[in-house]
């Protein structure tokens, strides 16, 4: 699904649904709990936690509830894991060293 294809004020009803879930963590919704929540008709609202499913920010529980995939701020693009490096040579000098008397 692309976001391009939603309208402005589906737009705003995203960032207001996410919005919700950051501010309230363990917020665990069924479909017709987000309807009432929201204020939206059954196929809006299943369009758009379609959408945050698809985009990871949701998962939907085995009991239907759909609950945050991940804990804290949400993280866009996603941060990757940084490699570093260790230098042998800077290493080896300090076993090599005997101890300071």
């Amino acid at each position: 699904m692309n976001e391009g294809l939603f309208s402005v004020s589906n737009q705003q009803i995203l960032r207001r649904i996410c919005g919700e879930y950051l501010e309230m963590p363990g917020l665990q919704l069924t479909t017709g709990q987000a309807q009432r929540l929201w204020g939206l008709d059954e196929a809006t609202c299943a369009q758009l936690l379609t959408f945050l499913v698809e985009t990871k920010f949701l998962t939907c529980t085995v009991g239907g509830k759909y609950v945050r995939l991940t804990e804290g701020a949400l993280r866009w693009p996603p941060l990757r894991m940084a490699k570093t490096s260790v230098d042998s040579k800077i290493s080896l000098q300090a076993r090599e060293k005997p101890p300071a008397a």
